[in-house]
């Protein structure tokens, strides 16, 4: 595989991780019942974006590898999978 591919597929599947990731785990300051003067009540109390960037690089990282590794060493293409689900006319 290209590696310049190999970086566009991980830029993608790096921010659907995250967004995927990001509501995991969040409290409203409405939930909290502490509404900070000034702010949305939907607002998050903590919303702790470094654990999460770094779940998200981590599970990434691995779902990334795995098509890799899927393609290169097991010879997985588009085609194959096709034919998997007799998807070819």
């Amino acid at each position: 595989m290209n590696p310049i591919f190999i970086a566009a597929i991980y830029f993608v599947v790096w921010w659907l991780v995250l967004f995927t990731i990001l509501p995991i785990g969040m409290h409203t300051q409405d939930e909290d019942g502490e509404v900070v003067l000034g702010s949305s009540r939907s607002a998050p109390v903590r919303p702790n974006l470094v654990k999460k960037a770094i779940a998200t690089t981590i599970v990434a990282t691995i779902v990334v590898g795995a098509l890799v590794l899927a393609t290169n060493h097991y010879g997985l293409t588009v085609w194959s999978v096709a034919d998997w689900f007799d998807l070819r006319q």
